[in-house]
């Protein structure tokens, strides 16, 4: 029998570029580690006000570097300042609640529509549309999105959210490990290579072998 995965926790928002780069490598590698990934959806702008736009040359390097497809959107600022994310994070609350084995799978389709497709994230139609080609059927999708506005849906983002600042956080993503009875929360999705540190893993690069990394 061999030695139980450490916990790792993962806080994110799909409107932060930046987590959905560590959300792919902490996929690409949970197995090769033996960690439990753990995904927490967060709310950034309970974190923070000010994504800034430093981001935009940082991320066009990073897409070759990392082979995540990710583009910066036409109209970044109002994505960022004005629409948000409330909505898609509370609809992957209530994914994680029902059917946590879909989480990383709607995460993933949220995160391409607005950085890699240049599509919207907050009208209804929109998150039902990643939600079924994440796998999801079209009641499944329509029950989860009606749990949205319900006070336990809601004091779930809130908590984990919350969870999330107590760790530190004062940005997304944040990854949290938990090792030898230590706690450690590691900023941003350069990171990783002390991660694999703090785990006594191998870092092998964002693409490891024999993982396939095509989104």
């Amino acid at each position: 029998m061999g030695p139980l995965p450490r916990t790792v926790e993962l806080f994110y928002d799909v409107l932060s570029p930046y987590s959905w780069l560590g959300f792919e490598i902490l996929c690409r590698y949970q197995n090769i580690w033996n960690i439990n990934l753990q995904l927490r959806p967060s709310l950034i702008t309970g974190i923070m006000k000010d994504s800034g736009l430093y981001m935009a040359n940082d991320l066009k390097l990073l897409r070759h570097h990392l082979q995540i497809p990710i583009h910066f959107p036409k109209d970044f600022l109002s994505v960022m300042l004005e629409k948000g994310s409330l909505s898609a994070m509370r609809f992957l609350t209530a994914v994680n609640l029902e059917h946590p084995e879909m989480l990383e799978k709607a995460s993933r389709e949220l995160w391409m529509r607005v950085w890699s497709r240049n599509e919207d994230i907050t009208e209804p139609q929109s998150i039902l549309a990643a939600a079924e080609k994440a796998g999801m059927s079209a009641e499944q999708a329509q029950g989860l999105l009606e749990k949205i506005a319900t006070p336990k849906v809601k004091n779930q983002l809130k908590e984990t959210t919350e969870a999330a600042c107590r760790y530190g956080a004062f940005g997304l993503p944040i990854t949290v490990a938990h090792v030898d009875g230590q706690t450690h929360m590691l900023f941003g999705s350069d990171r990783m290579e002390l991660l694999a540190h703090l785990l006594g893993e191998k870092w092998m690069g964002p693409i490891p072998p024999a993982v396939n990394a095509r989104l």
